[in-house]
């Protein structure tokens, strides 16, 4: 297995770049999703979460309203240090059990925290996708009904463009059309099948 980790800023164009490879015949796993499962009714994550910030944050139905914990955490340094405290272990290990069940020589895990949770799975190649803070502010706004102000709070939540370099192996940018930036992922793409097919002859 040949395990890619993507990464990028919020409303960067991850999630374009991980269709893409998927669709070229990657294994994608996305720790947003796994983030949901783990706080699914009945969940050990949800309890905890509920211990942690109390029922406000449940919906009617007994589900976690999303949005609600995102309105105390995103305004709130130390809260939002807890719940990913909270989180994060349960999202490791549910991630770990799907790369162990992944059939594909590249896997790719999308984890928009990567630099903030040091994860420490083993990854062989980094990728980080990045886009102007005007176009992540303005995809937000479009598209997921936020106010500038909400966009641009979940933008200084996130590490900064540098912080996500320094450990990336390429850079994927976004300022550019969609269509030429996901040419460029369909060339990196290529490269990584190399590279997998050289650690599978090592191996």
């Amino acid at each position: 297995m040949f395990l890619v980790g993507l990464t990028g800023g919020i409303a960067a164009g991850k999630s374009s770049v991980a269709e893409t490879w998927e669709q070229l015949g990657a294994t994608v796993i996305d720790a947003d999703d796994l983030a949901r499962e783990v706080v699914e009714p009945g969940s050990t994550g949800l309890e905890r979460v509920t211990e942690e910030f109390g029922s406000t944050v449940l919906a009617e139905d007994g589900t976690l309203n999303r949005k609600a914990l995102a309105e105390v955490v995103f305004t709130d340094p130390p809260k939002r240090a807890a719940l990913e405290a909270l989180l994060h272990p349960l999202i490791r290990a549910l991630a770990l059990d799907k790369l162990e069940a992944a059939k594909t020589n590249i896997v790719v895990y999308v984890i928009p925290l990567l630099v903030e949770t040091r994860s420490d799975l083993p990854f062989d190649y980094i990728v980080t996708v990045e886009a102007p803070e005007a176009d992540q502010v303005m995809r937000m706004v479009e598209s997921r009904s936020m106010s500038k102000e909400q966009a641009l709070s979940r933008i200084q939540a996130q590490a900064k463009p540098a912080e996500r370099a320094q450990i990336a192996d390429r850079i994927l940018s976004s300022n550019q059309s969609l269509k030429l930036l996901l040419k460029d992922a369909t060339r990196l793409f290529a490269e990584l099948e190399k590279l997998a097919l050289a650690k599978s002859a090592k191996s």
